[in-house]
Parts: C-alpha cells; sequence; structure tokens
C-alpha cells in the first residue's frame, strides 16, 4: 500500500470517491511548491497530512480566482466562488472536488470553520489590491489577506486554548515570507501590473517604478532589494518561536519552512538586481540537507510515541 493511502487510511477517509477528491487536491498542491510540498509529506503526522493538502489546495483555488484574468472577471469568478463555499458551509455538502475534502476536513477539526469564514470575509482584499503607498498599508494586507489565508492551513497545527499567542507568531511568519514572496518574485508581479514593494520605500532609495520595470541595476535598485530582504530575514528570525507554540509533531515541518525561506532570502540576496528579471531558487542541497535533518527529527518523535495524538492534532469532538 502507498503512503498516501496509509495517510488516507490513518486520516480516516475511507469513501473511494471521497479518496480521489483529496488524491487530486493532493497532486494540484505537489505542483505548486515542491519544496513544501515534499516537507509536508515526510513530516506531518500521517493522519493530518491529507487534511493539510486539502486546505492548501483550497487555499490555491481561492488564490487564482483572484489574480487571474481582468478584474470584472476575478470578482465574479470570486462572488460565485463565495456562495459556493457558504452553501456549502450552511448544508455541509457540496458536489465541488475542491469543497467536498475541505467539509469532511472541517468534520474532523470543527474550529478550522471559523478561519474560513474569516477568510471568506477577508480575501477581497487581494481582489482589490493595487499596490502599497506605505509600509502602513502592507501591513493591513498582511492582516486583511495574508494572515487569513495562511490560517486556513496553519490552524491545522495549532495548539489547544485560545490561540493568541499563536496567531501573533502565524503573523510573524507570514509577514516575513509575504515580504520575501514580494521582493523575490518582482520581476512576474511587475509583469502583471503589480507593484508589491511600498512607493514610500522606492522613494527613500531614490527609486522608480520604471527603473524596476526596466530591470535597471544601480546603485539605488541594489540598495533597495538588499534593504527590503535585510528586512525580511530579520521578521523571518523574529518567528522562530512560532516553532516552539506548535505541539511537537508539527515542529520538523514548522522549522523546515522557515528554513526554506531563509535559503531562499540568502539566494535572493546573492542575485541582487537580478530579482528584477528573474527570482532565485533555494539552494538545492541545502533543502535536501534540512529535509534530512528534520526528517530524523520527526521519526524520531513518532518512535518515542509523540505521532498524531498529541493535543493540537487530533480531531476535535
Amino acid at each position: 500500500m502507498s503512503a498516501w493511502n496509509q495517510a488516507l487510511d490513518a486520516a480516516g477517509i475511507r469513501d473511494p470517491g471521497l479518496r480521489d477528491d483529496y488524491t487530486r487536491q493532493r497532486e494540484l498542491t505537489a505542483r505548486f511548491k515542491r519544496s513544501a510540498y515534499l516537507a509536508a509529506r515526510l513530516l506531518l503526522p500521517r493522519p493530518l497530512f491529507p487534511h493539510v493538502m486539502a486546505m492548501t489546495a483550497f487555499m490555491h483555488h481561492s488564490d487564482n480566482l483572484l489574480d487571474s484574468g481582468a478584474k470584472e472577471g476575478r470578482a465574479a469568478a470570486y462572488d460565485a466562488k463565495e456562495r459556493q463555499v457558504r452553501a456549502a458551509l450552511a448544508t455541509g455538502g457540496s458536489g465541488h472536488p475542491v469543497l467536498r475534502p475541505v467539509l469532511h476536513t472541517l468534520g474532523a477539526h470543527p474550529r478550522l470553520r471559523g478561519h474560513i469564514e474569516e477568510y471568506l470575509v477577508t480575501a477581497r482584499a487581494d481582489l482589490d489590491f493595487a499596490g502599497f503607498a506605505t509600509e502602513a498599508d502592507h501591513q493591513a494586507y498582511i492582516d486583511a489577506y495574508s494572515l487569513p489565508a495562511f490560517l486556513l492551513v496553519a490552524c491545522l497545527l495549532a495548539p489547544d486554548g485560545d490561540g493568541t499567542e499563536f496567531r501573533a507568531a502565524c503573523r510573524t511568519f507570514i509577514d516575513a515570507g509575504q515580504r520575501l514572496d514580494f521582493v523575490n518574485d518582482l520581476a512576474e508581479d511587475l509583469a502583471d501590473g503589480r507593484l508589491t514593494i511600498p512607493r514610500e520605500t522606492l522613494a527613500r532609495h531614490g527609486v522608480t517604478r520604471e527603473d524596476l520595470e526596466q530591470a535597471r541595476d544601480l546603485p539605488g535598485t541594489r540598495e533597495l532589494i538588499s534593504a527590503v530582504l535585510g528586512q525580511a530575514r530579520a521578521t523571518l528570525a523574529d518567528s522562530r518561536p512560532l516553532v516552539t507554540i506548535v505541539p511537537a509533531p508539527g515542529r520538523p515541518l514548522v522549522r523546515a519552512l522557515i528554513s526554506f525561506d531563509e535559503l531562499t532570502a540568502a539566494a535572493a540576496a546573492r542575485k541582487g538586481a537580478g530579482l528584477l528579471t528573474a527570482p532565485a531558487r533555494p539552494s538545492a542541497p541545502g533543502a535536501v540537507r534540512v529535509l534530512l535533518r528534520e526528517y530524523a527529527r520527526a521519526r524520531r518523535l513518532r518512535r518515542a510515541g509523540a505521532g498524531g495524538t498529541r493535543p493540537g492534532l487530533r480531531p476535535r469532538p
């Protein structure tokens, strides 16, 4: 039996049609960000892995609706999606292959409902995104879109309790990751008409949007990229307490995700103004070392009996 089928069994997903739905969502997720997918596959307790795949696929599906095509079409597509999701939450059923796994995962993790509802309220912040004038606008975007989207998945790793400390640590991590993505994906975003670095930051370094769009390797553009990356790396370092906040079975994955971002940030710093033409990729040998290190830690945890039955990771009654 494949490891995936064993994970479906461990998660109590027995219905053949539902297993097919989860499998399709896993395949879609695997194509999006391979390193994160491999980390989840290797490091998460088996009963949790299918649920993380379902919610990651839901997040990406929604993100694609918000980002793709003309704004009018995106708005209509998102409106239809929101109605589908709300109807599914209200009735407990859906014919949509993305939503059927979400509903099953919701049954295993009821506190997910609040995060889905929060996301539905805030997701339009991405639909209406037109760039940032100030750093305060960037921070408002993190609160309005990035954090609720991240919590769709991250809440499955949350400890028991009121979640205040966990949410704050998640916010620090996603602020760092979002800022890193914004600078690393500058070329792609600018080609799509999106300027994701605050205009006040550009002005501080004497850089114009045209300088970035024309990929001008100037002292100002180099300083700008270095400064934004430095801010991302400092915030990423501040997110390290998240590792100790999550229950033990989730810690290898959280450490791996932080380490992957650190590798990406280091690669981006080496590339410098080259980010204006293409993103940096993290070191493949470095990523393999991270996976091997955290896999060894995850195996030790499982051998010690700290698998999927730790508080915070088992399904809620």
